[in-house]
């Protein structure tokens, strides 16, 4: 009944996440990059690699709004259904922190508090510098973060529950409680699920999820010991300055030469 995060979930991600705002996250990412003067040289197309890709719901508006995608991500099980839901975009199997490619990208994304899974700063450290390794000269690194207030509070009352339907049929009764673990100070989330497939049987499993919260001044001094040029701290969706009750930020950093 217990699994490894984003195992079982894989099979229903997209039954529970249908409501999630990728393509309005893709239009406030590609309005940042386009006004920041990121532009493809002329004849070719705008390269973007998807880190923490998931089952591809980010990655497909992308692709939709013209770039050349690729797809990273750690979870094969998440990586299968991807590639199934995307067969013309290329998915790779790899960690934040020590993923190489053999490709330069104009625009890296990591979003929907991914790199918060990342529990020890010299990790998201690690992932800032692979990101910026792999930008050509000129690039954006855009990603979002929970921030520690974010994390002690991540949903009222502490739990969500609900009925999914996914595409072949089958429900999903879903409770996923939240709480704080005050001496690691990460939230941890236990994420249990029963699935009724169509021919009456039932599954049930449950993954813990734990996120580690990390507030502006730190991810700042991540990224600038990563090597990026400059880079903004905003919220979503109005680019406006975070204030210290901000549960999310977005960040936007650049690759100099």
């Amino acid at each position: 009944m217990q699994h490894s995060p984003f195992t079982a979930l894989a099979a229903v991600y997209d039954a529970i996440m249908a409501d999630v705002e990728y393509d309005q996250w893709a239009d406030f990412v590609l309005t940042y990059a386009r006004d920041g003067g990121l532009n493809a040289p002329a004849g070719s197309t705008l390269t973007a690699l998807d880190l923490a890709c998931g089952t591809g719901g980010f990655t497909r508006e992308l692709q939709a709004a013209g770039l050349s995608v690729t797809g990273l991500d750690g979870s094969a099980e998440m990586l299968r259904v991807a590639r199934q839901r995307l067969p013309s975009i290329p998915f790779e199997v790899g960690d934040l922190r020590t993923f190489e490619l053999s490709q330069h990208f104009d625009l890296i994304t990591c979003v929907f508090d991914s790199l918060n899974n990342l529990l020890d700063p010299a990790d998201l450290g690690a992932a800032f510098r692979q990101a910026r390794g792999h930008l050509r000269t000129g690039g954006l690194l855009a990603c979002d973060l929970n921030t520690k207030i974010g994390v002690r509070e991540l949903w009222e009352d502490n739990a969500v529950e609900g009925l999914a339907h996914a595409e072949d049929g089958r429900e999903v009764h879903y409770h996923w409680s939240h709480h704080h673990d005050v001496e690691a100070d990460v939230g941890v989330v236990q994420a249990f699920c029963r699935v009724l497939n169509t021919d009456g049987t039932t599954e049930e499993f449950v993954e813990t999820h734990r996120e580690r919260g990390y507030d502006p001044a730190e991810i700042e001094a991540l990224l600038d010991e990563a090597g990026f040029d400059r880079w903004e701290v905003v919220e979503y969706p109005d680019f406006a300055p975070p204030t210290p009750e901000t549960p999310r930020v977005w960040v936007f950093a650049w690759a100099g030469a």
